[in-house]
């Protein structure tokens, strides 16, 4: 059967390369571009897109008879940082949408699903370093609690009614092409932006925080991978633990260096640094590599490269 995609969170940072890379794959007509706004116009003017509020169920149910939809991709959250500001929102946004989208697929609406984690699942008790696919998960924020119960959900869901839902949880995600929105990470795209604009960078993290990082092609390929690959090599149904590389604003700051000599930094910890510091500095993602083949391809200078290159255009 030919997918028929709906994103919902199509405008967001990673939801907006996803969209592009699946209708490079599935054509323009398969996959319908979802949000509660109009936030990306390059998104609402390449191809079929639909104003959706994924919390009104039946909002929801009508676009997905409307498109004949059969692979959802919920990729609506809101983030680390923005979801300490709003704890109530941030836990019914994150909630509601996520049990609308499981129960259109318990009722055979939508045969398969991707719904993303994240890191922030782990908290200040998690073993910080090479963090194990199954260890102490006790999250301190109000985005990683919603991402922790959300993976229970999910696996419920498959063993009891056997929804095809599949989840990786992505670490810090850096990309040139959207703007950050509202994570604890997103210094790591920032930085980039303000090298080009300004040659300083005012850094809310204190020089020596370790985050697992990875570049938005990598984010994108694991994401396209894992729901390509067959359903019996999906072992884990909670969340895989996904990682490419890890680094801290020093390291960020020398592989700048390398293309803007005479870039600064000042180090001004803000309350974000509270949320790094119960996160993970490096993920053991062996399952991914061994289920579904998982292999990340960009380093931080090439990251680096990349983003300076593209920005500066």
């Amino acid at each position: 059967m030919k997918s028929k995609i709906l994103i919902i969170g199509a405008c967001g940072q990673i939801g907006s390369e996803l969209t592009y890379k699946l209708r490079e794959i599935h054509g323009d007509n398969q996959v319908i571009a979802s949000d509660i706004s109009y936030g990306n116009l390059d998104i609402v003017n390449s191809g079929i897109f639909e104003i959706l509020d994924a919390q009104d169920a039946t909002s929801l149910k009508v676009c997905i008879e409307k498109y004949e939809i059969n692979t959802v991709y919920l990729m609506a959250a809101m983030l680390s940082a923005t979801g300490e500001k709003f704890p109530m929102k941030a836990w019914d946004l994150n909630m509601s949408t996520l049990f609308n989208v499981l129960d259109l697929a318990k009722n055979g609406q939508i045969k398969k699903v991707f719904w993303p984690s994240s890191i922030a699942v782990f908290g200040p008790t998690t073993p910080k370093d090479g963090t194990a696919q199954y260890t102490i998960m006790e999250p301190s924020t109000v985005y990683g609690i919603t991402k922790q119960v959300g993976e229970r959900w999910c696996e419920y869901y498959f063993n009891k009614y056997g929804v095809d839902v599949r989840s990786i949880r992505y670490p810090g995600i850096i990309s040139w092409k959207t703007l950050p929105g509202g994570g604890t990470t997103d210094y790591a795209v920032d930085i980039y932006h303000k090298a080009i604009a300004d040659n300083h960078y005012n850094c809310f993290l204190s020089e020596n925080t370790e985050l697992p990082m990875m570049y938005m092609e990598d984010a994108i390929k694991a994401t396209v991978q894992i729901m390509e690959a067959p359903a019996n090599n999906i072992k884990i149904r909670s969340s895989y633990n996904l990682a490419a590389i890890s680094f801290t604003p020093k390291d960020m700051v020398a592989s700048i260096k390398k293309h803007l000599k005479n870039f600064t930094i000042e180090y001004n910890p803000d309350f974000r640094q509270e949320i790094a510091d119960s996160w993970p500095s490096s993920i053991d993602d062996s399952h991914a590599r061994q289920d579904w083949n998982w292999k990340h391809e960009f380093s931080l200078d090439h990251i680096t490269k990349e983003m300076l290159t593209n920005l500066a255009k």
